[in-house]
């Protein structure tokens, strides 16, 4: 498997973005991404996926869409909907129905922001996803860095410290999001964990102060999906897309705060019987099973089964842990930076059956 690093979840002019898909690749290229996914709101632009280079670097650009009911005050139940092919705004009064179209067209979806609180000093409205009797969605977006900004403003002068110094921001995805997906993956079907930018390059201002809140740069270096794919990038854009597509929704991926530090050689792996897996998989736990966590560097790895804290080891570069029961097991990385604990690492599950 081949680790690469995509950031998803960001808009352009074409909905609520100040830039141009250019922009997304140049600043993408800069920061050393992989891969880029665009969705703008109930908008599919055709036409400018593909890979765009600045001398010898590269970056994939990738479009899908993000999709909620535009008649609805406030808007919530934000769809983000990856390699559909065809516009599936018309279906968004109905958030299963319009499930089940992505799912018809041969998509993956992801619950956007499903905690997304207001902001009553910049008059942001909760825009939470609320229909949470839908089935056969993809997963959900676990941490989303433009619904973490909102629980840190409770007035402009919150709002303007973060507008110049947003590298304070990160801590951990919101705990209400964690725990519906704890809740979510009990029910027993998998539920794939991604984290999503949300970048908007917004222009904003204050009196004579004027800020870009935040350029597509700095969000390219922070929350970030880290995706494994089963070989190299080839350069072709129809096997590469199928790729990242056919690896984000087997859940073989992990969500990542890169700002701290690089999370790139992160692994959560199982080693059964007669078998072994990789993050979104299965194994059985006939003869037992060995689950093992690697960093990069030494950083608090936390193992959690079922909703509950198994095991903690502090400043290590691994974890190994022996099982007999069945169960959902998944990882969360911890690191001290600015002062503060903060979350690095969100693995996706390994699945004992």
């Amino acid at each position: 498997m081949r680790e690469i690093i995509v950031n998803l979840h960001m808009h352009t002019r074409y909905s609520d973005g100040s830039g141009t898909h250019k922009d997304i690749a140049n600043a993408a290229i800069q920061t050393g991404l992989d891969a880029v996914i665009v969705t703008d709101h109930n908008v599919l632009v055709r036409g400018v996926e593909g890979y765009y280079r600045v001398g010898p670097r590269g970056v994939l650009l990738l479009v899908g869409q993000e999709v909620h009911d535009q008649a609805r005050a406030p808007q919530k139940n934000h769809l983000l909907i990856f390699n559909a092919e065809r516009d599936l705004s018309a279906l968004a009064e109905n958030p299963q129905t319009l499930i089940n179209g992505v799912r018809d067209a041969g998509g993956i979806c992801f619950i956007a922001h499903p905690k997304d609180p207001e902001a009553p000093a910049f008059y942001e409205t909760d825009i939470s996803w609320e229909d949470w009797d839908v089935q056969n969605f993809t997963g959900i977006e676990l941490w989303n860095g433009l619904s973490e900004l909102k629980t840190v403003v409770p007035t402009k002068l919150h709002g303007l410290f973060y507008a110049f110094f947003p590298q304070f921001i990160g801590y951990n995805p919101i705990r209400e999001t964690l725990s519906r997906w704890d809740e979510l993956l009990s029910h027993g079907r998998p539920i794939v964990a991604i984290g999503g930018s949300d970048a908007h390059a917004m222009h904003m201002s204050m009196g004579a102060l004027h800020r870009v809140i935040f350029p597509y740069e700095f969000h390219f270096k922070t929350i970030n999906t880290h995706v494994f794919i089963p070989q190299p990038l080839t350069g072709d854009v129809p096997t590469d897309k199928k790729m990242i597509y056919d690896s984000l929704a087997a859940g073989r991926c992990f969500v990542a705060y890169d700002l701290p530090a690089p999370t790139k050689g992160f692994t959560f792996k199982a080693k059964g019987l007669n078998q072994s897996a990789i993050m979104g998989e299965e194994i059985s736990v006939k003869g037992g099973v060995t689950l093992h966590a690697h960093t990069p560097i030494p950083s608090d790895i936390h193992l959690i089964k079922d909703r509950q804290r198994i095991g903690v080891w502090k400043n290590s570069y691994a974890a190994t842990h022996n099982v007999n029961e069945p169960g959902v097991y998944r990882v969360e990385v911890y690191r001290s930076y600015l002062g503060r604990k903060r979350g690095w690492v969100f693995s996706n599950p390994i699945y004992v059956r």
